[in-house]
Order: structure tokens, then sequence, then C-alpha cells
């Protein structure tokens, strides 16, 4: 249990580290982010506010949904927002495009790697991950139909709201899923399976 949590919040805290990263190198940030960000400048709230503040909304979507959230459910909305600003405080605004592109790449690869740590401690979903599996439990449609009506829904309004897209949000696009793939059975956590005891040999 201690290894998961550890894992989980990990994870999570790498979570925002990246979103950080993808900031900063303003190439572009993924479809969420896009949004987060586009939130933000209207509303004049920070990047890890905005976060928190809108996994707490898509949370009650789960309602109707009847999705039950975990404690990785809850300490997704919270830990994710906290990173980003505190990993936005240390890391600079570069000017250096050789030094932005490896920013942007290390983001895409170190988000992979908390999403797989995250998801692979097995205490829930995140908000907006749960969000995605309740639609297709209700209503039937597929996972791919309904992340990519969300996440292009998402992109769009957060492109209207003034958010950052680029080349950056079309590499993530392309790469994530692949990254995650590879990276998740590193972190899946397996049931440790009680040895049975072997009978006395009899001689």
């Amino acid at each position: 249990m201690v290894r998961r949590l550890l894992q989980l919040y990990v994870g999570l805290g790498l979570y925002g580290l990246s979103t950080a990263m993808f900031i900063r190198s303003d190439l572009g940030v993924d479809p969420w982010d896009v949004f987060h960000l586009g939130v933000g400048m209207q509303l004049g709230m920070s990047i890890g506010t905005v976060i928190i503040l809108v996994g707490a909304a898509v949370l009650l979507l789960w309602i109707p949904l009847r999705q039950m959230p975990g404690l990785g459910t809850i300490s997704n909305v919270i830990c994710i927002g906290l990173a980003a600003d505190a990993s936005m405080a240390f890391i600079p605004e570069l000017s250096s495009l050789p030094l932005r592109i490896t920013l942007l790449v290390g983001g895409i690869v170190m988000n992979a790697i908390a999403t797989s740590m995250y998801i692979g401690a097995g205490f829930g979903p995140g908000p907006r991950d749960g969000l995605m599996t309740g639609i297709h439990a209700r209503l039937g449609w597929s996972i791919r139909s309904v992340r990519t009506s969300i996440e292009v829904s998402v992109l769009l309004i957060g492109c209207v709201l003034g958010g950052t897209f680029g080349v950056g949000t079309v590499l993530y696009a392309l790469t994530i899923g692949p990254l995650i793939q590879l990276c998740l059975p590193w972190f899946r956590q397996k049931p440790r399976i009680a040895e049975i005891p072997q009978p006395e040999r009899v001689v």
C-alpha cells in the first residue's frame, strides 16, 4: 500500500511538472491545457488554480454518470494543479529554441511516465478520464469517439479563449498514446500471490 501511495503522489507531482514544461516551452500544450490556459487568461488565474477548479467541475459531471471517485481521483484534482504552479515558479522562460524543444520533448516523455505511474497505482482514474469512461458506459459510444469529442471540444474552446496551440499540441496528440502504452507495464501494480506451502517430502 505504501509503495502504491508513493507511486500515486510522485506520478501526480511529475504530471504537474510536465505541464509547466509544456507551458515554458511555448511551443504548444496538450488539449486540456490549451483550455486551462485560455480560462486562466480570461479570469486572471494561475494555471494550477484553473486545473483544480476545472477538475472539480468535471468531477461534478460524474454524478449523473454514476461514476465513483477514488483516492487517486480526488488527489488528481488537487495535486496536479499545486505541482504545476510550484513548477512554474522555478522553470524560467526560455528564448533559445533548442532548449524549448528539449523542454517540450522532455515534458511529453515525463507526462507519459507520470500518467503511467498514477494509473498503475490503481487508486482510480483522473476526473477527465472518468468523464470519458462514464460517457462510454452510459451512452455506449466508443472510447475513441468519446475521447476525441471531448478533447477536440476543449481544444477549440481553449483556442477561442486564447490558449496556446502549437506544434507541441500536435506532437503530444501523436505520441502520448504509444508512450503510455510503453510505460504503463513498468508501473502497473500486481497483487501479491501468497506462496502455497509445498507438502513435506516423504522419505
